[in-house]
């Protein structure tokens, strides 16, 4: 590992010291060992791709195959294998496609991701949290009450836009490229990712636009497409047009504009669709809309109008000093869908394992759920996820056939007693100065 850090070291340095000029022979950075770096990083339980390759399949022939696939991509020889698509539920009814590559693929992919990051590492705005090392959705939550909390952003665009991996165009994705990187052996591989097949219920199709879900180089991909569309754009261009304050905060493709003036707010939700739509780009019209998150339903209320950002649900009230900030908690959505995916594992579980090992993974669920979802002003809806927790345990285990042994008092003892489930806490407090 210390090596490869040398690796993306050395890139940095490279990066920074020609800063308006693309980079080539980068392809010498990717050898025998970033590759085997590279494959004990990946998902040694990951599914497999379209040959069923299994990491422990590679595994056993690496010193073969390692060395061959280096010489394949470095001889431009290489051939992008098809990707398996599945579909992963969304939550609300529909499905997400989810692109599956080989485990070789995956490694290549992991690899040139690992060359090219420190380069756009070097020109990412801070306000990019998605995919990045070093980032987390918690700072862009905690970058969102800053702004709105301290610096008074309280016109809110909340924008959805529809497909967006689907929807990257490659021409322009090519030029963007273009800017910072021109190898000729990694691009080219590029341009085989972006044309590989994918398999979908036993058919191949060839796509013109978008980048496969599920492919490691994707996340790279897309946060250097919206970097141009969107992030130089906003914070090179329309800031210094505006009357007042503003700020953009970015996840992946989930982002929001804050704006201290209406009327900027308003101009910029005029704009920002013929901006996107460029480059192809669409907003769902439903979902994206001007928040105005002055106004608050009496002394300690919610607001006239919330919004949903990285799973959870925002909102103004009061602090105890009585001033205006923004609050959270985790969105019904997110609740409901954690509840429902909960409540599969034990039904399917409550037969196959024995009450000690099921309370004892059930509590590592719940330590996941509080990791994420355990932040300041949102303790009530933690012990929702706790208390509900207990009440689908007494259902399911009442549920095992025969006759119904597991009163509330019992799973009450099992839960507190006998093996306790893990209690809510929160582990991101975040206190705003002076609130």
């Amino acid at each position: 590992m210390k090596e490869v850090l040398t690796v993306e070291m050395q890139i940095a340095a490279r990066a920074r010291k020609y800063p308006g000029e693309a980079l080539t022979n980068l392809h010498e950075f990717i050898d025998v060992g970033l590759l085997n770096a590279c494959f004990d990083s990946l998902n040694k339980k990951g599914a497999s791709g379209v040959d069923a390759e299994k990491w422990i399949d590679y595994n056993g022939q690496r010193n073969e195959r390692i060395p061959q696939v280096l010489t394949a991509f470095r001889s431009y020889t290489y051939r992008a294998p098809n990707i398996r698509r599945v579909f992963i539920p969304k939550g609300n009814g529909k499905l997400r496609p989810l692109g599956l590559p080989t485990v070789e693929d995956k490694l290549l992919q992991t690899a040139v991701s690992r060359v090219l990051t420190p380069v756009y590492e070097d020109i990412f705005y801070q306000h990019s949290y998605g995919f990045r090392p070093g980032k987390s959705q918690h700072q862009a939550l905690e970058e969102l009450s800053r702004e709105v909390s301290v610096n008074e952003m309280r016109y809110i665009i909340d924008a959805d836009m529809q497909n967006y991996f689907g929807s990257i165009n490659h021409q322009y994705l090519r030029e963007f490229l273009d800017l910072k990187i021109k190898d000729g052996v990694i691009r080219k591989m590029i341009d085989k990712w972006l044309k590989a097949g994918i398999l979908e219920n036993g058919q191949v199709m060839y796509p013109t636009e978008g980048t496969p879900q599920g492919g490691s180089i994707s996340p790279l991909i897309s946060n250097v497409f919206l970097h141009y569309v969107l992030d130089e754009w906003f914070k090179e261009q329309i800031q210094r047009l505006l009357k007042g304050s503003s700020f953009i905060t970015r996840f992946a493709d989930d982002f929001l504009l804050g704006f201290t003036n209406k009327e900027d707010a308003i101009r910029v939700m005029e704009v920002l669709p013929k901006r996107l739509g460029k480059f192809g780009l669409t907003f769902h019209p439903e979902k994206t809309r001007l928040i105005d998150l002055g106004e608050v339903e009496g002394e300690d209320k919610h607001p006239k109008k919330t919004f949903d950002f990285l799973g959870f649900t925002h909102y103004m009230s009061k602090s105890r000093k009585g001033k205006l900030i923004l609050k959270r908690k985790t969105s019904s959505k997110k609740l409901n869908l954690a509840l429902k995916r909960l409540s599969d594992w034990i039904k399917f579980y409550r037969h196959k394992l024995p009450i000690a090992e099921l309370m004892g993974e059930l509590n590592q669920k719940l330590r996941s759920h509080y990791a994420y979802y355990g932040m300041t002003f949102n303790y009530r809806k933690l012990h929702t996820y706790y208390n509900r927790t207990k009440h689908l345990l007494h259902k399911w285990l009442n549920h095992r056939g025969g006759k119904r042994v597991w009163t509330w008092n019992k799973i009450a003892k099992l839960t507190t007693e006998w093996i306790p489930l893990v209690r809510p806490k929160i582990y991101h407090s975040h206190q705003l100065a002076k609130p």
